[in-house]
């Protein structure tokens, strides 16, 4: 009655009906917040989606750009090949240093990927030869702004990607020949040998051949055994063979190393090269290592 008559009754009413009201925005406000997540989370799926759609979208317009290549490949194929070495890779070489222009007309251009898209001077340059010459690399490319010159060498050692017009063609001769103090070795699973040259003129030889068992048993032997003691020579062989590859690179501090054999026993010895490459050299020893030298030592001649 008191607080009724002070006006406090319609007071507290009124605190009620606000704090009931408070409570109802409470609920409006959480339930929105919920929605508005929601409506987030909903967002970012379909943003994921998207992205997955763009993504396979690039991945098909590739594939149709592939494609499109083999068609023009198709159309227009190399005009010859050839494999150069000694004297003839000599004169091929001189021949392209002594082509000259006017600034910025010859194109020498290191295609590395064969699965990349060409740079887009190089596949301006080269035309509807684009195709062909990334089917080439990894290689050099050589062309002149008039169209006289189309090839492409794939030499034995491959540069970093480059591209460069200038007056004159690039042509490292240390990408093509024996340059400098070298160490070029040969492994198989029982031939091992090594040669120091100095511009591709041989100074040093070492080499040897181990008894190691055939492929195959030949009776006696369970295969497990046989294997074994197969694996087991092969191990000593490729032991011995590091220590005199070893030997010849701290004697000869080369500029380079190189490494080639048989890919099943190469990669054993790879660390210590500074290139490497699988051949079938096969022979005695100093037989094995020059076959091999001539092999590494060969570039690929492709006219477009």
């Amino acid at each position: 009655m008191l607080d009724e008559l002070l006006g406090r009754a319609e007071l507290k009413a009124r605190i009620q009906e606000l704090e009931e009201e408070k409570h109802h925005l409470e609920r409006q406000l959480a339930a929105e917040s919920e929605r508005r997540s929601d409506a987030v989370a909903d967002r970012q799926q379909a943003e994921q989606r998207v992205n997955k759609l763009e993504d396979k979208i690039i991945e098909l317009e590739d594939r149709l750009d592939r494609e499109a290549d083999r068609e023009t490949a198709t159309d227009r194929t190399v005009r010859g090949t050839e494999s150069l070495r000694g004297g003839r890779l000599a004169a091929v070489l001189d021949r392209l240093r002594s082509f000259q222009t006017g600034p910025e007309g010859a194109l020498s251009a290191a295609v590395v990927d064969a699965e990349a898209a060409l740079p887009e001077t190089v596949s301006e340059a080269a035309g509807d030869c684009g195709p062909l010459v990334r089917r080439a690399a990894p290689a050099i490319y050589y062309t002149d702004d008039a169209g006289l010159v189309s090839v492409a060498l794939r030499p034995p050692i491959t540069p970093e990607g480059f591209v460069d017009w200038a007056e004159t063609f690039r042509v490292d001769e240390s990408w093509f020949r024996p340059t400098g103090s070298l160490v070029f070795g040969v492994v198989r699973a029982d031939v091992f040998a090594v040669g120091v040259y100095e511009d591709g003129d041989r100074t040093e030889f070492a080499g040897f051949e181990s008894n190691v068992k055939s492929d195959h048993s030949k009776g006696g032997f369970s295969q497990g055994r046989f294997e074994r003691i197969r694996n087991e020579q092969i191990d000593d062989h490729l032991d011995e063979a590091r220590e005199l590859l070893v030997d010849h690179i701290d004697r000869a501090n080369p500029d380079r190393v190189i490494l080639t054999g048989e890919q099943s026993v190469l990669q054993e010895l790879s660390g210590l090269a500074d290139h490497t490459a699988s051949t079938d050299a096969g022979g005695k020893p100093e037989a094995a290592l020059d076959h091999a030298m001539t092999d590494f030592w060969t570039t690929r001649l492709v006219r477009f």
